[in-house]
């Protein structure tokens, strides 16, 4: 049986008044996770309430003595709380689900997207990353191309909703649509510039080599999680004027030939890949439409027209950034432990073999 049918579970949310930290306490409403108590947590408890369950919680500090009798912490406060806090939730006997890039790429630590590699879960030591929302959504039809005819190379654009910023960004682009119809000038302080009617070729720090730390995080994320660390990938990561939902054009260099036909059926066998793809009706993947929603929605499937060897193929892939993008799958990380019987750290499972 599984333990979430065997006790009640203490389920903490860090960064829970932030919009990811919103979108976590709703999925796990929506999915029906057995929360017999929720612990809401914020960098400050100023008073605030989350309503989950027909209960209202009130909103603590995050402190290390909060995670006391937590079993499962999700973290969606940014690097350098993950960094201090989740050490702390694990040694106290929290299984963390972390939201920040602060252990991505660290060895020891599971990087998981659960219809890609879901095994990898169950090897964590007490913390579990969340990959970054735009790998999240590239993985699953990546892992179709690699399963059936392998993958040389990918490059991606990404063109990234402003609410994987934050609410702020949000509300900037807001303001600057309702002065733009005013007639007033739109002022920017989350961004470098106006986001409101352009695109933005920089998200996150720029490093040394010219990639953003966010094109980097594509590149080297997207290597760990299909167990390819020598895959040749290349990013460019664009902020535009949307609100919710993440769009990508993919091209991908594959080590067999595949057509577009063959790649459609790949990616609709895929848990939770929808294929939209019917471009002479106007019928394509849409931030707006797949806002709201969980599943990652592909189209535009088309052969590269500069590989004539049929080793090449181009996609768009959209999906919400803030629910399959963050919380969703962080909820559906928690459930495949609970599922799978390991909540506790793989070195200390019972039955486990040396």
């Amino acid at each position: 049986m599984p333990e979430h049918q065997t006790r009640p579970l203490t389920v903490a949310v860090v960064g829970a008044t932030g919009v990811v930290g919103q979108t976590m306490i709703q999925v796990l409403a929506e999915r029906g996770f057995p929360v017999a108590e929720l612990r809401p947590l914020a960098s400050r408890a100023d008073g605030r309430v989350v309503d989950f369950a027909g209960r209202s919680y009130p909103v603590a500090e995050a402190t290390p003595e909060a995670f006391d009798g937590v079993d499962i912490a999700l973290f969606s406060a940014g690097a350098s709380v993950s960094a201090v806090l989740a050490p702390e939730a694990a040694r106290r006997g929290a299984l963390v689900i972390d939201n920040s890039s602060q252990w991505r790429m660290d060895p020891a630590v599971p990087l998981v997207v659960v219809e890609v590699n879901p095994g990898d879960a169950g090897e964590h030591e007490g913390i579990i990353a969340n990959p970054n929302c735009s790998t999240m959504q590239l993985a699953p039809p990546l892992m179709a191309l690699r399963d059936a005819v392998g993958l040389e190379r990918v490059i991606v654009d990404t063109y990234q909703a402003v609410g994987g910023t934050g609410a702020d960004a949000i509300a900037e682009l807001q303001a600057q649509v309702e002065a733009h119809v005013a007639g007033r000038p739109k002022e920017a302080s989350v961004y470098p510039h106006p986001i409101a009617f352009n695109a933005l070729p920089e998200i996150d720090a720029f490093l040394d080599d010219g990639y953003s730390k966010e094109e980097w995080k594509v590149i080297h994320e997207s290597r760990k999680i299909l167990h390819l660390p020598d895959l040749r990938v290349s990013c460019t990561a664009v902020r535009v004027p949307v609100f919710v939902g993440h769009s990508e054009a993919v091209h991908v260099e594959t080590r067999a030939p595949i057509t577009p036909e063959e790649a459609r059926r790949l990616f609709a066998a895929v848990p939770g890949v929808v294929v939209v793809d019917e471009p002479r009706a106007h019928r394509y993947p849409l931030a707006t439409e797949a806002a709201g929603r969980d599943e990652i929605f592909v189209g535009r499937v088309r052969r590269d027209a500069s590989m004539p060897n049929g080793r090449g193929l181009v996609f768009w892939c959209v999906s919400d950034n803030l629910r399959k993008g963050a919380a969703t799958n962080a909820v559906q990380i928690a459930e495949l432990v609970l599922g799978s019987g390991w909540l506790a750290p793989a070195s200390r499972r019972v039955g486990r073999s040396a």
